[in-house]
């Protein structure tokens, strides 16, 4: 058994999903994980992690359309208004999404189904440096 840490950085320009689906496969086979557990983490509250899908980028957009009308950008809804207009909306969007994920690991690969990746769905409009945790358990 044992166990790792590595901390992936992802640069992001504006709200949308960024996959990091490959990133996080190299890690796994550069370190021979072989069957395991894999938690990711991000530890922002503006932005989060989402399994979905990868092959129609249509269902991008219309995640990130969907969002923005359950939470609009709209100052005049909010008491938080500190950061500007998308502030209040992307905590509301990463408290409605996921902050953590949990992904099996077997015969040195992730558990995906075939139109699955792993994503990070950024809720701000402007860019940030997002850091995703991953920690993985097993042999």
């Amino acid at each position: 058994m044992k166990q790792k840490f590595y901390n992936l950085q992802i640069n992001t320009n504006g709200q949308k999903l960024y996959e990091f689906t490959n990133e996080t496969n190299q890690w796994i086979s550069q370190n021979s994980f072989k069957n395991g557990m894999l938690n990711l983490s991000i530890q922002h509250t503006s932005a989060s992690l989402i399994v979905q899908e990868n092959a129609d980028p249509d269902v991008q957009t219309d995640l990130i359309n969907y969002f923005d009308k359950l939470a609009p950008m709209d100052n005049k809804l909010y008491v938080h208004t500190t950061e500007g207009k998308d502030d209040m909306p992307a905590h509301i969007k990463s408290a409605l999404t996921n902050n953590q994920i949990s992904l099996s690991v077997k015969d040195s690969e992730l558990l995906l189904g075939t139109w699955q990746g792993i994503y990070l769905f950024e809720h701000r409009l402007e860019a940030h440096k997002r850091t995703i945790i991953h920690h993985f358990i097993g042999e």
